[in-house]
């Protein structure tokens, strides 16, 4: 819950309480009946409070997702070919699609997932 939410269903609450107040105090001995009316508006201002707090959407932040990948100092790099038509691929053809390396050839539109090929 967001801190406004919270805010706003304080205020309500003190909104509510004091125009209970203020209406019950109208009834008694040396109350007045102006009190009422003040006390009814003070009633519904802190319900529309509550109804506006309840109703307001929740603001989600997109977690930012950051991939960094450490080289070893000694690597030789060679140069992605597309398995279809040969065509030679950039870092720009590599995106990430649900945490694995994913291929697309900008000269015939074929895509597939990178695989790591064993060292030994």
């Amino acid at each position: 819950m967001s801190a406004g939410k919270i805010i706003a269903y304080i205020v309500a609450a003190i909104l509510i309480f004091f125009g209970v107040l203020f209406v019950w105090g109208a009834t008694g001995d040396q109350g007045d009946l102006m009190w009422i009316p003040i006390g009814l508006i003070t009633i519904a201002l802190g319900l529309v409070l509550i109804f506006w707090a309840a109703r307001r959407p929740k603001q989600e932040i997109a977690p930012q997702v950051t991939l960094k990948v450490d080289l070893p100092a000694n690597i030789n790099l060679d140069t992605l070919k597309c398995k279809s038509c040969g065509g030679a691929l950039k870092a720009e053809n590599i995106k990430m699609v649900a945490g694995a390396p994913v291929v697309t050839c900008p000269y015939c539109g074929t895509s597939y997932q990178l695989t790591e090929e064993p060292k030994w």
